[in-house]
């Protein structure tokens, strides 16, 4: 992208009414970019900087040095050079952005913004706007250039990091308004349950439910935190409040279904999991219990159905080595001796397990 521009600036150059290059700064100029192409930055700079001593106004010599120094990743080196290429033609956008890279690059990200601003280079500038504090408009400018780029690793890490500081924003604004309310109480218990403190997280949910008894997702939340410490009676207690708080909710549904499912009740999971499927269908995570359901009320049919499924949707995930190793196991009963052996040999191939693995239970 930035060398595309620099052809476009050369280009500028040699039609605009600036004074054209002396012969021996073009040599140079013309070493520079050859050297450029071999990766040979030093020599780039070297004859580089030449033209600049040669042409001390010529923008493309000035910008040409700043970005192999950018290149060498010398931002502090490639700075003057810049800003000079700035004063000869303020409104060189290419040299807007290099500048606004080698400032933002050395820390300097007050003073990159405007640069960045001013050739709308928004992923930069929400890097930029994220280390000045100007959070909210960072997250928008770097959804924006992840929607340009969505596999962009840097720029999905620092949307992460740009959306968990508005994230903690919103909530240090909500507990300093009013500590002790039931959104407050909310937050804390799901830090304690983020911290695995979890005698902690209950008190502060049940102060929660205290205050409002009837606010949607207070019941899963307390839920899931009974379901970590496997106290599995008080997760069902829970989900199922939710589920009648909010028949509709697919989460709770699943969840409720997965609690009956690790207490033995089998028939009530099926049900419930069928009723979560339906509500938000291709849930990996209630297909496979669904799977797990429907297989110990002997309907072999839903469960092939359902762990199938997982397996197509998961692909090469632990879960679909799981979903494999049910197939294995229900095939197993079914007496299916080759379908069997199949499943388990995708079990070991994505667990990358020695063979000499128990056998599904029969």
């Amino acid at each position: 992208m930035i060398h595309a521009l620099l052809a476009l600036v050369l280009l500028a150059q040699t039609t605009s009414t600036a004074p054209a290059l002396s012969p021996a700064a073009i040599e140079h100029l013309q070493a520079g970019l050859e050297a450029e192409k071999q990766h040979d930055l030093e020599t780039a700079i070297s004859d580089f900087r030449k033209v600049t001593e040669l042409e001390p106004t010529s923008a493309i010599g000035l910008v040409r040095l700043g970005n192999a120094y950018i290149e060498n990743h010398q931002y502090a080196q490639a700075t003057p050079s810049l800003k000079k290429a700035l004063i000869e033609n303020p409104d060189l956008p290419i040299a807007h952005q290099l500048l606004g890279y080698a400032l933002l690059a050395q820390g300097y990200a007050a003073e990159a913004i405007p640069h960045l601003e001013k050739v709308h280079e928004i992923g930069a500038l929400g890097i930029a706007q994220i280390q000045t504090g100007q959070v909210s408009d960072a997250v928008s400018n770097l959804q924006a250039a992840v929607a340009k780029a969505p596999n962009d690793l840097d720029l999905l890490f620092y949307l992460s990091q740009a959306s968990e500081m508005l994230s903690q924003q919103s909530l240090d604004a909500l507990t300093a308004a009013d500590p002790n309310c039931s959104r407050a109480h909310q937050v804390r218990a799901h830090n304690y349950y983020v911290l695995h403190q979890y005698p902690e997280a209950e008190m502060e949910y049940q102060q929660a439910l205290t205050l409002r008894p009837d606010v949607p997702g207070l019941h899963l939340e307390l839920g899931e935190v009974y379901a970590a410490s496997s106290q599995w009676s008080k997760a069902e207690e829970q989900f199922l409040a939710e589920t009648r708080l909010q028949p509709g909710n697919a989460e709770a549904a699943y969840r409720l279904g997965d609690a009956w499912l690790q207490e033995g009740k089998a028939q009530d999971a099926a049900r419930e999991l069928k009723r979560a499927d339906l509500l938000r269908p291709d849930m990996s995570d209630t297909l496979y219990s669904l799977g797990k359901a429907a297989a110990l009320t002997g309907d072999s049919a839903t469960a092939e159905r359902a762990w199938t499924r997982v397996i197509t949707l998961e692909k090469g995930s632990l879960l679909a080595a799981q979903a494999h190793y049910s197939l294995a196991g229900l095939y197993r009963k079914q007496s299916k001796v080759q379908e069997a052996e199949q499943e388990m040999r995708e079990f070991y191939r994505l667990q990358d397990r020695p063979r000499q693995r128990p056998a599904p239970t029969r």
